[in-house]
């Protein structure tokens, strides 16, 4: 009996992946404490579409029993001995890009894939992540993020990926003022690009989808007109209302293999820009356009990125709420409570009911 108490005080409860396609609850030992790092405990969670992939979706091997997701609001429970800025019982927002600022790949401004491919991405992918009664940050007081005063949990949640990726996708696309851009997909990502463009100086921004709550959101970000692709070939449709000339910016958040093409296809020859943020699952090739792609020689840039993180970069955009300048609490339709309803957020997201834009799930909240 005293064998089993002192085995279940190691152990706790997590949401982990099981196997590819399926998620589940277990068991898994409880973090062990390391002199720069912070035990945490979630106090408001989101899943999101990059947690589907990870169940669902293939991509590489990940270890058995891993815990999964990357978007939290945690209260800290324990510091190690290095740790100066942060301090048990405070609540901080947890970034869901968690780069090893320690990597010597850092100073060659390598800041997601320092030390290997996607290692600013470990939560919930190559380090257990937040959906579990604790989780460890290694290093704390470079990746946690203190909430400002005036901002909301919710805010605070929704910019530790969701705002961040949707701007990295804005920033990456050269957006001048004046432009006009196109933001393929207007899922929560989606819908912080609009945003994101709008800020940066984008006159006219044409947004891509479909399901009315995500349409109706995409006019209060800012976009100026909405279009379906169910009502024809969205390259068409974006060429006739551009003269012809095609957009200057197209920044993709979501869609299949398809976009990477269409985006090609409707961005300007000589100036245009292409950003994609947008996950492309399982292997093979996306296309690329010879006729659009100029033969190879359309002067058309493409970046493709990971999401920025990091301390600095969290506290930064949580200013941009503090302030006004962004309302990204606007995207949680959905609210569910206790740790048990992870589950059920995470079909949500995989599912995408039609009042369906962002599910948040409190856990410890009045604690």
């Amino acid at each position: 009996m005293e064998h089993t108490q002192m085995e279940n005080g190691r152990m706790m409860t997590a949401f982990v992946l099981k196997e590819p396609g399926i998620a589940g609850w277990a068991r898994v030992p409880r973090p062990q404490l390391v002199p720069y790092g912070a035990i945490l405990e979630p106090v408001l969670a989101a899943p999101c579409s990059s947690d589907v992939h990870t169940v669902f979706g293939g991509g590489s091997r990940k270890a058995p029993n891993l815990v999964l997701g990357h978007e939290c609001v945690a209260r800290v429970l324990q510091v190690g001995e290095e740790v100066r800025d942060f301090v048990p019982g405070e609540i901080v927002a947890v970034p869901a890009i968690t780069p090893d600022w320690r990597a010597p790949g850092i100073q060659e401004g390598n800041f997601k894939h320092a030390s290997a491919p996607f290692s600013g991405h470990q939560l919930g992918r190559s380090q257990p992540g937040v959906f579990a009664e604790e989780f460890l940050i290694p290093d704390a007081d470079t990746t946690l993020a203190k909430i400002p005063d005036g901002v909301s949990l919710e805010q605070a949640l929704m910019c530790v990926d969701v705002v961040t990726t949707g701007f990295t996708g804005a920033e990456h696309a050269d957006i001048h003022f004046g432009d006009t851009v196109v933001v393929l997909g207007i899922g929560p990502i989606g819908l912080m690009a609009v945003a994101g463009a709008c800020l940066l100086g984008a006159a006219r921004v044409l947004a891509v989808g479909s399901r009315p709550a995500c349409v109706e959101m995409a006019y209060r970000m800012g976009a100026d007109e909405v279009l379906n692709y169910r009502d024809g070939d969205i390259v068409r449709q974006v060429m006739d209302r551009t003269g012809g000339v095609g957009a200057d910016s197209v920044i993709v958040c979501g869609g299949g293999d398809d976009v990477f093409a269409q985006a090609i296809d409707m961005v300007r020859y000589g100036i245009g820009t292409v950003s994609n943020v947008n996950y492309f699952g399982g292997t093979g090739n996306l296309p690329f356009p010879k006729f659009s792609g100029g033969r190879g020689m359309a002067g058309k840039t493409i970046h493709t990125e990971l999401a920025a993180g990091g301390r600095v970069r969290i506290e930064r955009i949580m200013a941009m709420a503090k302030y006004g300048k962004i309302h990204p609490e606007l995207l949680i339709t959905h609210r569910l409570t206790g740790l048990d309803k992870i589950e059920e957020a995470l079909y949500l997201m995989k599912d995408k009911p039609a009042d369906l834009i962002k599910a948040a799930v409190a856990i410890n909240l009045d604690r």
